[in-house]
């Protein structure tokens, strides 16, 4: 058995943080986790995508335990494939804030994630997949989004920034909804008071653990409440100002396995990739 990690808990985002900008996982970062879980830890993949589009990769990580999706929306258990705790966006409310943004900001393009382990992504016509490589399906008109339960909204502007969007969005939508941005191209609309926190918490005390036994790594702001929730916070290269600026320690990229370094560090190195990359504090 490797020697005992300081962490029982290894919280991470996926995209722009565990992932590779072409959605794989590297070897590296592979055996740092599985030497991380010979040592005692358990990994708690924490991600804005919903459970059906999480299936594949967890099945990548050969992980049959929880996962928290949505953005902290759903607790998902992957080896019964079902949900343990979902909090769905009133659609009603969805659409209210969607028409307050558009009131400041003129038109937007929109998705949604629906609820459940078989919830599709639907996309409104004129919005784009940030990332081409998960499913969706293109809908006809925007009233066709809320047929069914949905977890959240994707939204898209035709030319402001992620940052302008989202400050725009939390100045008009108040409480009907929370605005989270979380990565290039995503600004979310999730249920009030929701955030990844929320199903970190939920998912360490069915784990029996703690913040204090808590390692987070994430890149973007929807990840802040996680590090203010985890006992650690560590932040990837590439990672937004807003996050690097409450965390403990920024590490490499994620093309450059920052998670797999501080892994290896905190377990003593690896004889496999040799000498470790200091990580850098902010």
């Amino acid at each position: 058995m490797a020697a005992p990690l300081a962490y029982s808990l290894i919280a991470t985002d996926l995209d722009g943080t565990l992932l590779r900008g072409d959605d794989t996982l590297s070897d590296r970062s592979l055996a740092a986790l599985a030497r991380a879980a010979d040592a005692g830890a358990q990994h708690l993949v924490v991600t804005g995508r919903p459970a059906p589009r999480v299936r594949p990769l967890l099945d990548d990580l050969g992980c049959t335990g929880l996962a928290v999706c949505g953005q902290g929306a759903q607790v998902y258990d992957a080896g019964a494939d079902r949900l343990l705790w979902s909090i769905t966006l009133d659609r009603e409310l969805a659409e209210t804030a969607l028409g307050k943004i558009e009131a400041e900001v003129g038109q937007v393009y929109a998705a949604v994630d629906q609820d459940g382990v078989d919830g599709l992504t639907l996309i409104e016509p004129g919005y784009l997949m940030p990332h081409p490589t998960l499913p969706a399906v293109r809908v006809e008109r925007r009233e066709q989004l809320w047929g069914e339960s949905i977890s959240k909204v994707l939204l898209r502007h035709p030319y402001l920034t992620d940052d302008e969007l989202a400050a725009t969005a939390r100045s008009v939508v108040g409480s009907l909804a929370t605005v989270t941005m979380s990565g290039p191209g995503t600004v979310e609309l999730q249920p009030c008071g929701i955030t990844k926190a929320t199903g970190l918490a939920l998912a360490a005390e069915h784990l029996g653990l703690r913040p204090a036994d808590t390692i987070a790594f994430g890149d973007m702001p929807n990840d802040i409440p996680m590090f203010d929730w985890a006992g650690h916070g560590v932040a990837m290269a590439n990672a937004h100002p807003e996050l690097k600026a409450v965390a403990d320690e920024v590490t490499l990229s994620n093309e450059d396995d920052g998670i797999a370094v501080v892994l290896e560090r905190l377990l003593g190195g690896s004889a496999q990739y040799g000498p470790l990359t200091l990580s850098i504090e902010p």
